[in-house]
């Protein structure tokens, strides 16, 4: 499956001088079917839409569907950057796609702004100057749930993840600030559908409380029959298992349910405020997080074709990392290995007419950075 926007290969005042347009060329490759298509398309509609009402007509789009397959993932790469020469590539979603494709893409000079995966190899040893993640580092939501844990009393959790990148660093993050004691610790199949084996691990642990990571339809599917099974222990997770679109399959399961974000619809700045009723506008539902993530990586790159031509690398890169844009999770700056310095949110799941949707209760973490800072070498 393949898309092309073309918002316009030159400029007017380059047209009046004959001049060559420099823009940029983005490489968009996203989750657009199966099993998390739903976060592919939030990425991409938040990034088009950031990119439409900036009105440049000097920004092409090549999107491509990597179906969730780290060799898809790959083979679409090669082909934007070989065939496409895209200039910029976006879009992927799981980290063991970002590991298959992004340490190559940097190391063909090409830029990669991630509106969503961020693995701590990435953040540490394997950072690179032209690697900008515009999400988080996969811990910080995370972590700002073990700080949460602890605020709330929380003594003896029970934590599962996937067993991929992001799944290992999830329960790293958890565990790296969280002070009680983990009355269990399972990795899941990536995936998975069916979690009656957790589900019974769990009641039988002794645990007081349940922390899980489990994105898209796999959090479905485990809200689902932990609702059903009568085990009735707290829940605590990241904002990818209580997401606007899971929220909507789950229902009434999730109410009262506490999760950790960098972003919610009701943060009270004059850009979210903008970017919410624009994006119901345009597309006729909520935004998600990681339609928000899509929105901001368009406006940073946005915002360095605003100050520099890509084709000069150094003044580019210095663009990007200056982070000069209105984001829609209010202050936002990069630290020194590409990762968003940023608030972490607590939100509750709740009802607002038929819609379930979260409101943000506490600020978790404030000016959150990562762990693996001094690991990286720029």
């Amino acid at each position: 499956m393949k898309f092309k926007f073309l918002m316009g290969a030159v400029c007017a005042a380059a047209l009046a001088t004959g001049a060559a347009a420099e823009g940029v060329k983005v490489g968009m490759i996203t989750t657009l079917s199966g099993g998390g298509a739903g976060l592919g398309i939030d990425v991409r509609d938040g990034f088009m839409l950031a990119v439409k009402q900036s009105g440049r007509d000097d920004i092409e789009v090549v999107i491509e569907d990597d179906q969730r397959k780290p060799e898809v993932a790959v083979q679409l790469a090669d082909k934007m950057i070989q065939s496409e020469k895209v200039d910029v590539m976006t879009g992927i979603i799981w980290s063991n796609l970002a590991m298959a494709v992004v340490p190559a893409a940097v190391a063909q000079g090409k830029f990669y702004l991630s509106p969503n995966a961020g693995p701590s190899a990435l953040a540490g040893k394997g950072c690179n100057p032209n690697y900008f993640n515009v999400a988080w580092q996969n811990d910080n939501l995370h972590e700002a749930a073990g700080a949460y844990a602890n605020d709330a009393g929380f003594k003896n959790s029970f934590i599962l993840a996937p067993n991929y990148p992001a799944g290992q660093d999830a329960l790293t993050g958890y565990k790296r600030l969280y002070g009680g004691d983990l009355a269990g610790e399972i990795y899941t199949q990536l995936g998975q559908t069916d979690y009656a084996a957790e589900i019974a691990q769990i009641r039988a642990s002794g645990a007081d409380s349940v922390f899980f990571f489990l994105p898209g339809g796999m959090g479905i599917s485990f809200l689902k029959q932990y609702a059903d099974s009568g085990v009735d222990l707290p829940v605590v997770g990241p904002a990818f298992s209580f997401d606007q679109g899971i929220l909507q399959a789950v229902g009434a399961a999730a109410l009262g349910v506490k999760n950790t974000s960098q972003w919610s619809k009701d943060l009270d700045n004059a850009a979210n405020v903008a970017f919410v009723e624009s994006f119901q506008a345009e597309y006729g539902r909520l935004p998600s997080l990681y339609a928000s993530q899509g929105f901001d990586t368009a406006l940073l790159l946005i915002s360095a074709m605003e100050k520099a031509d890509v084709s000069d690398a150094d003044a580019f890169r210095a663009a990007l990392k200056a982070a000069d844009f209105a984001s829609t999770r209010g202050d936002f700056a990069f630290a020194s290995n590409h990762h968003p310095i940023q608030n972490i949110y607590v939100r509750e799941v709740i009802q607002e007419g038929d819609v379930f949707t979260n409101k943000v209760v506490a600020t978790g973490l404030e000016n959150h950075s990562n762990a693996y800072v001094d690991e990286c070498g720029m």
